[in-house]
């Protein structure tokens, strides 16, 4: 008899195949039981280390010894005539074909039960609740799309912003492809957390026909994702998948997903479009995970928490991210934001400003640093042209600013970068800028600036019964102190005092924005009185305030607009607050050009068309 026969009629090979069947199922169940117990890495690889060693073990005691009638004897001494090795292997056959049925339903449950429909409450778990919604974005482009912040199933004190930069990198990757509209992170991000509305509904507050969720689980170096693309009409899933790496390999998983939702979505991916979608992102774990913090920060800065300490947080995240990854273009421009506001903080405040003057020294050469980079570091045409119209205004550089914002203005994109608004309006472009505006508004619809934007720029177009049509849609899903100032001043301009006042008493929040409006109402109307009243209502000083120039200026104040105007045009970011002053007053030339000199004198040099349209304030004659 041959040796393979022998360990047949042994029944060392299904006593092989039945060890390494059930060693493969205790493992999985392991897996999974250690990674929700937190236990450590070390843990599953010892277990699959003995089971390795046991195989070989068992392999020879199959050989060595045989089970009789009387148990286990050594092979040697069994009579072959009396041998019972054909009934023990049609039981162990039985453990196979158990064991398979086991392997079978765990990898199945694994597959489309644990990881695609975790609880309720979860992204993933939304699906099994929306699957029959009906459709109820049809006004959405076919190829939108949705990428909502991926879950972190695990709880280690860097998961969910790891998670979190998971997410970012394929919504990047995806924003590179012009065929798709695709949500912006500050959007998608708002259904973050366990208590998230159905499918159909987020597609709708998004526009958008389709969205991405999944979850990431980390243990150690092992990986976890889940992924998949839901049509949001039916609830249907369009492509799922499930990866099983290290974290090393994070951002292969990220391009593999990323691309998987392309061709999904019918888009033709070519060699060019497949290189912007690599080339996009941080392609650094380390460094994504400290933008999502930066970014935190930086949220909280534009929302509730006092700027200026939240943005030095976000900058100290920021610049860990530029010694990581310094080819990272959009983090520069989010790094800037902290400069221009200590100068602005600088300028407004006069003698109250709590500043030092070395602060104020170092903003400007480290925003135009800034600025610099990002024109250095610009992936496509349109980061470029965006950088650039930034960097030129920050440089003054105005010659050409308006055939540069024009030029700009021809990219598709989904964000102004910083100064395209503070630029194009008053430069008499709003109307041209308006198509821009809408694209930035469908990309991020629940971010209140979006809404912001399109409505002031429908204001410096004349556009009154639609600046104040955008601006109240805009409050319903949106709302913010910034919001409710712009649909009040469109109310006032398109002459609904009594309904402007309503939502002075009822719906703004800021007493500064409120107090502000006031003024505003009252300069409009032409009531001296009311004007003096506000006034004397005010909890601000009007010289050491951002609104203190636009109430001199609407109200008539002559004197006292030249005179603050002269103070910030001796300031070294002087020339960029006036032109700030003068987009937000929209009242024409809110001071003389004589009063500020060094103003006046980088309008000459520019040759731009000065001052800029304004509306009529009755109060103001000049």
């Amino acid at each position: 008899m041959s040796f393979f026969n022998e360990l047949q009629r042994r029944n060392v090979v299904r006593v092989g195949v039945a060890y390494t069947l059930v060693a493969w199922v205790i493992a999985q169940v392991a897996e999974f039981a250690f990674e929700n117990f937190g236990a450590p890495e070390w843990a599953i690889k010892s277990l699959v280390v003995l089971m390795l060693l046991g195989l070989p073990l068992v392999l020879v005691f199959a050989w060595v010894y045989e089970m009789t009638p009387e148990g286990l004897r050594k092979e040697k001494e069994v009579d072959r005539t009396a041998s019972i090795t054909p009934q023990t292997g049609r039981r162990v056959d039985r453990v196979i074909i158990g064991a398979l049925v086991i392997a079978l339903g765990f990898f199945a449950a694994d597959k489309y039960l644990w990881r695609s429909s975790p609880p309720a409450g979860t992204a993933d778990g939304a699906v099994a609740e929306t699957a029959a919604a009906p459709a109820t974005n049809i006004g959405a482009p076919d190829k939108s799309v949705a990428v909502l912040p991926f879950i972190a199933m695990s709880d280690g004190p860097d998961d969910e912003f790891f998670a979190d930069g998971l997410t970012e990198e394929i919504l990047n990757s995806l924003a590179q492809l012009p065929e798709l509209l695709v949500t912006a992170r500050t959007s998608a991000f708002v259904f973050k957390g366990d208590d998230i509305p159905p499918i159909p509904e987020i597609a709708e507050r998004l526009g958008v026909r389709h969205v991405v969720e999944g979850s990431v689980r980390r243990s150690g170096e092992r990986l976890r994702v889940t992924a998949q693309l839901i049509r949001a009409n039916d609830g249907f899933h369009l492509w799922s998948e499930n990866y099983d790496s290290t974290a090393a390999d994070t951002i292969q998983v990220q391009e593999n997903i990323a691309e998987k939702i392309a061709v999904s979505l019918d888009v033709v991916l070519d060699e060019q479009k497949s290189a912007a979608m690599r080339k996009a992102g941080l392609r650094d774990i380390e460094a994504f995970m400290a933008y999502q913090k930066g970014l935190k920060h930086f949220d909280d800065a534009h929302g509730d928490a006092e700027m200026l300490p939240a943005l030095r947080a976000a900058n100290s995240y920021f610049d860990r991210v530029v010694e990581r990854a310094p080819q990272f273009a959009a983090v520069y421009a989010l790094r800037s934001d902290l400069y221009v506001h200590l100068m602005n903080e600088d300028v407004f405040a006069g003698d109250d400003s709590v500043l030092t003057d070395e602060e104020v020294r170092a903003a400007y050469p480290a925003a135009l640093e800034n600025y610099e980079a990002a024109v250095r570091h610009a992936q496509d045409r349109g980061d470029l042209l965006q950088a650039e119209l930034d960097l030129a205004f920050v440089q003054g550089s105005w010659r050409g600013l308006r055939t540069r914002a024009e030029r700009a203005l021809t990219a598709e994109r989904c964000d102004d970068g910083n100064w395209m608004t503070t630029v194009v309006n008053p430069l008499g472009l709003a109307a041209v800028y308006l198509p821009r505006a809408e694209r930035v508004l469908a990309c991020d619809p629940l971010r209140s600036i979006s809404w912001f934007n399109v409505a002031r720029s429908n204001l410096w177009a004349g556009n009154y019964d639609e600046a104040v049509r955008v601006a109240r849609e805009g409050m319903e899903v949106a709302r913010a102190g910034w919001l409710e100032w712009i649909y009040v001043r469109a109310l006032i301009e398109n002459g609904q005092f009594d309904e402007a006042e309503s939502v002075m008493d009822t719906q703004m929040r800021s007493s500064e924005w409120s107090q502000g409006a006031r003024v505003l109402l009252a300069a409009k109307q032409g009531d001296t009185a009311g004007v003096e009243r506000a006034i004397a209502a005010l909890d601000f000083e009007l010289d050491s305030a951002f609104f203190g120039p636009l109430i001199y200026a609407w109200t008539g104040r002559h004197d006292d607009a030249n005179r603050l105007a002269a103070r910030y045009d001796q300031h070294p970011w002087g020339q960029y607050a006036l032109w700030q002053v003068t987009h937000w007053c929209a009242c024409g030339h809110p001071f003389d050009l004589e009063a500020t000199p060094n103003f006046a004198r980088a309008i000459e040099q520019s040759g731009l068309p000065w001052p800029p349209p304004g509306r009529d304030y009755p109060l103001k004659d000049w």
